[in-house]
């Protein structure tokens, strides 16, 4: 389970220096293989390839209406491999989609990450704390 989040820096080519506590359990799930699609929320997800490979079957296997959205998850994925030194290249058509351009936030989801642009996190986490938590949240105890 990925949870936490860190604040990173993009390096000039675009790529994401994986924080040192999800190598090693990356490289031993996944091999170090990756996927990076959109998320509908304006982030990208990341996702080890096992993981990747559960929710591609279950969009891949939502009926004809859903199509479009296919498109989204699966028509933007782009595999990666994390490199020797646990970094990603994030493709320059995934960092216009999400507005990513250096400083970013990527948040441990459980089985998947989000990677956000870390302007855009902080201003949509700051509307998200000045309403009303959900009605789900109604019988939850903290």
């Amino acid at each position: 389970m990925f949870q936490g989040a860190s604040s990173l820096a993009l390096d000039t080519k675009g790529r994401l220096s994986v924080p040192t506590r999800y190598r090693d359990v990356l490289n031993v799930t996944s091999a170090s293989q990756l996927t990076i699609t959109k998320h509908p929320h304006g982030c990208l997800m990341i996702f080890p390839r096992s993981e990747w490979e559960n929710f591609r079957g279950r969009i891949a296997s939502l009926p004809m209406q859903a199509q479009w959205w296919k498109r989204i998850f699966l028509g933007n994925a782009m595999d990666v491999t994390m490199d020797a030194t646990g970094r990603v290249l994030v493709s320059p058509e995934l960092r216009v989609a999400a507005g990513i351009t250096k400083d970013t936030v990527l948040l441990g989801m459980g089985g998947h990450f989000e990677l956000w642009d870390a302007a855009t996190y902080a201003a949509q986490e700051a509307e998200q704390m000045k309403g009303e938590m959900p009605d789900v949240f109604k019988d939850f105890s903290f």
